[in-house]
């Protein structure tokens, strides 16, 4: 490539990779891209060597890094705000997740699947009352993953307004005093929760982390702020954002949607593939601390490093015919929940609440269909987490 590609980019279909990020493809698996203040990084585009990297602790999650690569105006103007979890290291980093973990087992999420159904059900029910034709994320999609975080946190859904909206303004701005403004709500919230809870506890993770971490002093305030509102956002906006596109993209694929309506078994590894062809969190973020030889190339030092998950779980090496949509194919080594220390915590719940929603939402409504065309409607912009704005359907 002559000139370094623009990242990131919108996409034209909202289930594939910007078409801009072919020639990143064809550069397999490791080339560069020019982000938003002209700064050229690398991008990983290879599964192996996105493996291999991600494990590397050569390169450093932590945003507060000078060299710290910045996709976006509205990152940037956060750089000197520790983010939890995912903007730490080791040691930092394996003391907060150990504290974490045991709320995200597989057997702890097992033990919420019947929670996880009700809540589904109880919103069907409501869609089903309202009748068609109804907006599916606000009706379903995103309050599915809400309701659900807030019970296992402890955080009253009573708020969820008022969170949700925050974190809205936190991932998409759109400007950066908006994301800033969120940020700070979100955790001047937190604040007022945790020291309410403090006097007058309940049964919630916050409520665990305030009388077992913090109080013991092995957390102090505002660690325990940002690890909540990592939490909450993470906890809600993602799973949502995959139950909406997926759910559109399950629509555009009426073979795949009836070989799932006919053998529902399938729907584990259906979650699977659909997390490896959306890939909706893409251009996870690394600096270099030493150099790294790797594929050929060296990264030098305080080089930035940006993981296209969207091409990587498209590598053609790994997954033969990479843009079909395949139940068949083994797709659980996808990236899109990451890899190495930082794999997304929340996995298991996350998959648990695709698997329900998504068999629950088509065997409750045989008939859903798009309630207009396609092309008319809205979804997000390259920038930010992807995901359906609105999803108008019908049935």
């Amino acid at each position: 490539m002559t000139e370094p590609v623009a990242f990131p980019q919108d996409r034209t279909c909202p289930y594939h990779p910007p078409t801009a990020y072919d020639a990143l493809r064809e550069a397999h698996p490791l080339s560069r891209v020019s982000l938003f203040d002209g700064r050229n990084v690398w991008v990983v585009t290879g599964h192996g060597t996105a493996r291999e990297l991600l494990t590397d602790p050569r390169l450093s999650s932590d945003r507060t890094r000078p060299a710290f690569p910045m996709p976006t105006e509205r990152f940037a103007q956060s750089r000197n705000r520790r983010v939890a979890l995912l903007g730490l290291d080791d040691p930092a980093h394996h003391t907060q997740r150990r504290m974490l973990v045991p709320s995200f087992t597989l057997k702890r999420t097992a033990a919420l699947r019947p929670r996880i159904q009700e809540t589904v059900d109880r919103l069907l029910d409501a869609v089903e009352r309202q009748g068609p034709p109804t907006e599916l994320v606000s009706a379903f999609a995103l309050p599915v993953p809400s309701m659900v975080i807030c019970a296992l946190l402890g955080v009253p859904y009573a708020d969820h307004d008022f969170f949700e909206e925050q974190s809205r303004r936190l991932l998409r701005g759109p400007a950066a005093a908006d994301t800033q403004d969120a940020r700070d709500q979100l955790e001047a919230y937190f604040g007022a929760l945790i020291d309410r809870k403090g006097k007058d506890p309940g049964d919630g993770l916050l409520d665990e982390l305030i009388h077992e971490q913090l109080r013991e002093g092995k957390v102090d305030r505002e660690e325990l702020i940002s690890l909540a509102t990592i939490l909450l956002v993470a906890g809600h906006e993602t799973t949502a954002n995959m139950i909406s596109l997926g759910t559109f993209t399950l629509l555009h694929h009426p073979e795949q949607l009836a070989e799932l309506r006919a053998e529902p078994t399938l729907m584990p590894a259906a979650v699977e593939e659909l997390l490896r062809f959306l890939s909706i969190a893409d251009g996870l973020l690394r600096v270099a601390t030493e150099d790294i030889e790797v594929a050929g190339a060296t990264i030098r030092a305080d080089e930035g490093v940006v993981f296209s998950t969207s091409v990587i779980n498209r590598d053609a090496g790994t997954f033969p015919e990479p843009d079909a949509l395949d139940w068949h194919r083994s797709a659980r080594h996808h990236v899109a929940f990451g890899f190495g220390i930082h794999q997304c915590l929340g996995q298991n719940l996350a998959r648990a609440e695709m698997e329900i929603a998504l068999l629950s939402l088509f065997d409750r409504l045989p008939g859903l269909r798009l309630a207009v065309p396609a092309d008319e409607i809205p979804f997000k912009a390259g920038d930010t987490i992807q995901g359906m704005l609105e999803l108008p359907v019908t049935w």
